[in-house]
């Protein structure tokens, strides 16, 4: 892990081993991304397992940011965090809005939404798991577009 006071606990370093691995082993890559997002207060962080089920990647990460501001902020610090561990192509959508945001790191592609936005589009449900409790409720009263 990173020795630099101000980075955050979960960032590890380039070319140590906890970063090298996170380039080989999706599980571990996995974990890193719902760390960051854990420490950064994420919502519903949900990890799907798509191995075997799709060709793009070995696992999708779901989780909630409270406000675009927040989603924003989550982006960056995954972003931040893999780019720290020596990813170099990582692949964004939706930043510029800030409703949902994609991440492309490889093995694990990260969806950030704001609640609203993730209960309208429920990828949970493309993949059969369900919505995290939290968001339920909430899909039960959704408009039937988030911008309303």
């Amino acid at each position: 892990m990173s020795s630099t006071p101000a980075a955050h606990k979960t960032y590890f370093d380039a070319g140590t081993p906890e970063a090298l691995k996170l380039h080989t082993d999706s599980d571990a890559l996995s974990t890193y991304v719902r760390d960051i997002l854990d420490e950064n207060s994420a919502q519903d962080i949900l990890e799907i397992d798509i191995r075997g089920k799709s060709s793009i990647a070995d696992y999708m990460v779901v989780a909630s940011g409270r406000s675009n501001r927040h989603v924003g902020a989550l982006a960056d610090y995954v972003i931040r965090g893999m780019k720290q561990a020596g990813f170099k192509d990582i692949g964004t959508e939706g930043q510029e809005g800030q409703d949902w945001v994609l991440i492309d790191g490889g093995d694990v592609i990260l969806h950030i939404f704001r609640p609203e936005v993730r209960v309208f589009y429920n990828l949970e449900k493309i993949w059969s798991v369900p919505l995290p409790d939290g968001l339920r409720e909430m899909s039960e009263q959704a408009p039937a577009d988030p911008s309303e």
